[in-house]
């Protein structure tokens, strides 16, 4: 079953740029895909459009089968910025999309508690977002995404503003995660090792306008070891596509 479907799919601004230029996917349930390239290549719009909160100017978007035609809970997003509630505690964040749902206060105790516990942080459940490190806030973010139970995971440059040993951990930490609360994931990144890290699948973009310039299928086994010869053979290709779009913005 393909959880994510995606038709022709463009999309123009109205000073006349076209962000993205009839774009076709399939993504499987349950699979990993990265949407890798450069600035301005409209991950994050495609991102978006598949979040509803952005609408196509031609083309159809479909997720488990129903027309994407605005936000649903069925589809999580997690940002970059954390976007907590500085006033509630990691707990509080966490259960305030189940209070939204009408939840009664045990029940979503529990699942708040549950999905804390999913992400590592069961023992810092009363701390507030200032108490906690980047990685810790990510981690609150994306444990508030799942507890509303969502069948896909829309994730934009989640670990962007994380220092580099954090941002490795917590890859291995979303891989974890994603093994034992299968969701339908897209990760917009830039980065190509991050990609090959984590996904089964990487759709690199073109540019000018956005469109898919190859998909590239990554077959190695989780855990991935980013010095193997493989890993490495796979990153110096896919630096390769990256940069022929990267020449097309003037960038050296």
């Amino acid at each position: 079953m393909n959880s994510i479907q995606i038709q022709s799919v463009s999309k123009s601004y109205a000073e006349g740029t076209l962000a993205l230029d009839e774009v076709s996917l399939e993504l499987p349930e349950n699979s990993f895909t990265c949407l890798l390239g450069p600035s301005g290549c409209g991950k994050s719009t495609l991102l978006n459009m598949i979040a509803g909160f952005v609408e196509p100017t031609t083309g159809h978007i479909f997720v488990d089968g129903h027309e994407v035609t605005q936000a649903g809970a069925e589809r999580g997003v997690v940002f970059q910025e954390y976007a907590l509630f500085p006033w509630r505690t990691a707990i509080e964040n966490v259960e305030f999309g189940p209070m939204i749902r009408g939840l009664p206060r045990a029940e979503r105790r529990t699942v708040a508690r549950r999905y804390l516990s999913l992400v590592g942080l069961a023992e810092h459940e009363n701390k507030y977002p200032r108490e906690l490190s980047g990685g810790m806030k990510q981690r609150v973010a994306i444990a508030r995404v799942l507890a509303n139970h969502p069948s896909v995971l829309l994730m934009d440059e989640p670990f962007g503003a994380l220092d580099a040993q954090t941002r490795e951990v917590m890859q291995e930490e979303l891989l974890r995660i994603w093994e034992q609360d299968k969701k339908t994931v897209v990760f917009v990144t830039h980065s190509i090792s991050e990609s090959i890290f984590l996904a089964d699948r990487i759709v690199v973009m073109a540019t000018r306008p956005g469109t898919i310039k190859e998909i590239v299928d990554v077959t190695m086994p989780h855990p991935r070891d980013r010095s193997s010869a493989e890993f490495v053979a796979l990153e110096r290709e896919i630096k390769r596509l990256v940069r022929e779009e990267v020449a097309k913005l003037g960038v050296t």
